[in-house]
């Protein structure tokens, strides 16, 4: 056997460690995008039919596109789910009112566990129904608006935001998505030697549903609507516009999601293939927690990769920390699965299941079948349009073998021993309830 000279054979020890050692990946920029009342049948590349997103398609091209992502259906819920990585019976955060009665001391919310890692971070946009601020949950900077649908000072909630512990007006003529736009740039910018984490919270497309600065005069409230969800798309094309001139692009994961599925009033146009999803916002059908799911990273995730894997969006908190090289706290249950594998190409191990909780309702979720908390098993072989209730004597073998899976997932998570919900039983905001005078969307 030919030997090399010990200098030589040290010196392929070396250079393959230092090949494998320059392979892996930095850990990234993380932008995180949250969409408002978003659900995947708006979304060109989800194969909706009334809407263009040129610029989410492109996203999903380059990057990594997932057809079974799950959320609360209501954003409050939703949205403390994804900044703790926590179910909702753990975190208390089980409606529109219990959200916003937790503090620091109850929550560790994402920012506070990647600063360790030596990230930065940024909240901008809607805050909504979580508690206190972005800066008492570890955010080193934030734009805050109030409320939700935010977009012109001819609102009362939208006449003035909080940038940073000040309120700061907004004047006449300036579209607020616009303002927030600029906070974005001016924090990448001013952050772009360090690493940073950008949680953008959008006011798109939540109602009240106001003409954009692109809409044509006299435009019907359908094209309204529709300029909205392009102007969406839109902001997201100029954010990405700024990375690649910042030179940023390739550090950056992008990451565009969801906060819970379209609103009632504008389901019956979120069709796909002429078919409109089952359920909507609020609902604890499909359409009200499956969203859309936009990974990107170039040159790391997969590109024009479409995933079938289960996620929820408790999920993203391990995941964020993984590619930070962050420590997850201690002492407390984190209920998400890292995807940080999937998203370098790796094979990873998928969750088989998704979990889903509002007020006193629940379901957990896998490929074809889903049972809730009643002990109700769905057939979802027809998933997102129709689903299928499963008589409980039924004889088939695969439903039976469902249900017990299921049911063994539930035993083990036992929501039911949790914090347990004390709100109206549609998870709603107990004053917006439907019948009282004030009717509102949450």
């Amino acid at each position: 056997m030919k030997r090399y000279p010990r200098v030589l054979a040290l010196g392929l020890v070396f250079g393959l460690a230092a090949s494998a050692f320059a392979a892996e990946p930095a850990k990234p920029n993380i932008i995180f995008i949250l969409a408002d009342d978003y659900g995947i049948a708006e979304v060109g590349s989800y194969g909706g039919d009334n809407y263009q997103t040129p610029n989410l398609d492109a996203l999903a091209r380059g990057g990594m596109r997932y057809t079974n992502a799950y959320t609360v259906p209501l954003c409050g819920p939703s949205r403390a789910m994804i900044l703790t990585g926590r179910y909702p019976f753990r975190s208390g955060a089980t409606n529109q009112d219990a959200t916003g009665t937790y503090t620091p001391k109850d929550w560790t919310m994402m920012p506070t566990v990647l600063k360790t890692a030596g990230y930065i971070s940024s909240a901008v946009g809607k805050w909504g129904q979580l508690p206190l601020g972005p800066a008492e949950f570890g955010f080193d900077d934030y734009l805050k608006i109030q409320g939700s649908g935010a977009y012109w000072n001819t609102q009362d909630k939208a006449k003035t935001y909080e940038v940073n512990g000040k309120k700061i007006p907004l004047a006449d003529n300036v579209y607020l998505p616009d303002v927030m736009h600029r906070h974005v740039t001016n924090f990448i910018t001013d952050h772009r030697d360090r690493s940073f984490y950008l949680y953008y919270s959008l006011s798109h497309v939540h109602t009240e549903i106001l003409p954009t600065p692109d809409s044509a005069p006299g435009s019907s409230d359908q094209e309204i609507y529709r300029d909205n969800v392009a102007y969406m798309d839109k902001l997201v094309g100029k954010l990405i516009a700024e990375l690649e001139r910042l030179k940023l692009r390739e550090k950056t994961l992008i990451v565009f999601f969801g906060d819970n599925g379209t609103s009632g009033g504008r389901a019956a146009r979120a069709t796909i293939g002429g078919r409109a999803l089952s359920g909507a916002k609020g609902s604890m059908l499909e359409g009200g927690g499956l969203v859309p799911l936009i990974v990107n990273w170039p040159g790391v995730t997969p590109a024009g990769k479409t995933s079938r894997d289960m996620v929820d969006s408790s999920d993203f908190f391990p995941t964020f920390a993984e590619l930070a090289g962050a420590k997850l706290p201690e002492k407390t249950v984190i209920d998400g699965r890292s995807l940080a594998p999937q998203l370098r190409g790796e094979k990873g191990q998928p969750r088989a299941w998704a979990f889903n909780q509002l007020a006193r309702m629940w379901y957990v979720r896998e490929a074809g079948w889903k049972l809730n908390e009643k002990g109700e098993l769905f057939d979802m072989s027809e998933a997102p349009f129709a689903e299928k209730p499963v008589p409980t004597d039924s004889k088939e073998p695969a439903a039976i073998a469902a249900r017990k899976r299921l049911q063994g997932v539930l035993k083990e998570l036992n929501p039911a021993g949790g914090i347990v919900d004390t709100g109206d039983p549609s998870g709603r905001h107990a004053k917006n309830v439907v019948g009282k005078k004030s009717r509102k969307e949450d």
